[in-house]
């Protein structure tokens, strides 16, 4: 699964403030909604808190996953977003955050959830993707990396 196949350029913010956690996932949320009408910013934020609730989904390098399920859509979709300040998000490393790749699922959807986090997992861990991405000029550069035609090295399978 390519995290590109879930993303549109409209989904992709890059260089934004946001002072706090709550901030990022309600930036994460609103870019997860954008262009679709009968998905509310506040049903994706809630899911995405209510997980978040449950322990940080930072992964470390600078990078977190926040995820959830919503009854409302039947098809995943991906956002991804670019702080332009890092942020406290209680990862295991104790890095900063600052790069954030927002994931919503279907309610009922559970192999395809946990593919696309696997995905996810395994681009975000490439440091030279990483760094690519933070310096990616705008919201075009960003899914064209994500989409593995950038200076990415390729996992196997990936």
């Amino acid at each position: 699964m390519s995290l590109a196949d879930l993303l549109t350029t409209e989904r992709i913010v890059c260089g934004v403030d946001a002072r706090s956690k709550k901030r990022a996932l309600e930036l994460l949320a609103e870019s997860l909604t954008r262009g679709d009408d009968d998905l509310g910013q506040g049903v994706a934020f809630t899911s995405l808190i209510g997980r978040e609730r449950l322990g940080s989904t930072a992964v470390g390098h600078g990078v977190a996953l926040p995820h959830g399920r919503v009854d409302s859509i039947d098809a995943s979709r991906g956002a991804f977003v670019r702080l332009t300040t890092p942020i406290d998000f209680e990862a295991p490393d104790g890095e900063p955050v600052d790069l954030l790749f927002g994931l919503l699922v279907p309610a009922e959807c559970g192999a395809e959830h946990l593919a696309a986090l696997s995905a996810a997992a395994v681009v975000f861990n490439d440091p030279t993707l990483r760094e690519a991405l933070r310096r990616a000029p705008d919201s075009d550069a960003v899914l064209t990396l994500l989409a593995g035609d950038g200076p990415r090295r390729h996992a196997a399978g990936g």
